[in-house]
C-alpha cells in the first residue's frame, strides 16, 4: 500500500492518499483554491479517485470536495449522517475568515458506526479480491456529532481526523463539541485497536495508538502500563485498568 500526505494550507489540515492496486482513496480534501487542487494531483499518481472518505464535516476537511466532484462527477463521499450540522455552519465559517465561494452543497453517503466500506478501483466501490480497500467506521462523537475515525485493518492504520492526535486530542470548545463524550470515545472504542495501529490525525504528525496509551497526557489511565506490557504489539487486551 502506498501512503502520501498533503498538508493543506488555511489551517494545516492533512489529507490523506493511499493507493492499494487499482484502490485510490482520498481522506479528508480540505484544498480551499483551485491552486492548491492542482498542487495535491499529482498525489494521486495518475488514478482516479475510487472514493473520498470524511472524519467529519468541518470545512478545514472538506471544502475540496466540490472541487473533486467537478472533475468526477461519480465519486463516491462517505460521511456520517450527524455531520450535516457541521456542514451547515461551514458557509458562514468561511465567509468569516475570509474564505468566500466554498461550497458544502455536496452530495454524500450516509456511514454509521461499524459500517464496513469496500473501496475498489470502480466508482461504485466494487472490488476484486486484492485490489481494493477495505475500512471500518468507528463513530468517535466528541470534537463533532458525526466525527468518524476510519481503520484499515490490511494497512494496520486509522485515520482519526480531529479524535486523537499525537499527544493531544480534538478540541471542544466548539459548536457541537462535547468534552465527555470525546474522552469516552477514545478510550471506549480507539484504545481497543492492536496498540501498533498507526495514527494519521487531521493535524500534525502520526503516531501510534501504543504511543498514545504510554504518553498522552489526556489518556492517563493507559500512561503506566504493566512491567511485561507492550502496547505497540498487536492485539492488546485490556483486562483491567
Amino acid at each position: 500500500m502506498d501512503l502520501k500526505t498533503f498538508t493543506c494550507r488555511v489551517l494545516s489540515e492533512n489529507c490523506y492518499v493511499l493507493s492499494e492496486g487499482g484502490a485510490c482513496v482520498v481522506v479528508d480534501p480540505g484544498f480551499y483554491s483551485d491552486e492548491e487542487f492542482a498542487q495535491f494531483l499529482p498525489l494521486l499518481g495518475g488514478k482516479t479517485p475510487s472514493a473520498v472518505l470524511l472524519t467529519h464535516g468541518h470545512f478545514d476537511h472538506c471544502m475540496g470536495v466540490v472541487r473533486m466532484l467537478a472533475k468526477w462527477p461519480d465519486l463516491p463521499v462517505y460521511m456520517h449522517p450527524e455531520e450535516v450540522i457541521s456542514l451547515k455552519d461551514d458557509a458562514e465559517i468561511t465567509v468569516r475568515l475570509n474564505l468566500p465561494g466554498q461550497r458544502f452543497d455536496f452530495p454524500w453517503k450516509a456511514v454509521e458506526d461499524g459500517a464496513t466500506v469496500n473501496v475498489g478501483p470502480a466508482a461504485d466501490g466494487s472490488a476484486a479480491a486484492g485490489d481494493g480497500l477495505v475500512f471500518k467506521a468507528i463513530h468517535t462523537p466528541g470534537h463533532s456529532p458525526g466525527a468518524l475515525c476510519w481503520y484499515c485493518e490490511a494497512a494496520g492504520l486509522a485515520f482519526t481526523g480531529d479524535t486523537l492526535f499525537a499527544g493531544t486530542i480534538g478540541r471542544t470548545d466548539l459548536a457541537h463539541a462535547d468534552y465527555d463524550s470525546l474522552i469516552r470515545s477514545i478510550m471506549e472504542k480507539l484504545i481497543l485497536l492492536p496498540g501498533a495501529t498507526d495514527v494519521y490525525p487531521g493535524h500534525g504528525w502520526s503516531s501510534t495508538i501504543g504511543r498514545e496509551m504510554r504518553t498522552n497526557p489526556f489518556l492517563e489511565p493507559f500512561n503506566e502500563p504493566a512491567q511485561d506490557f507492550d502496547p505497540d504489539m498487536p492485539g492488546v487486551e485490556l483486562h483491567s485498568l
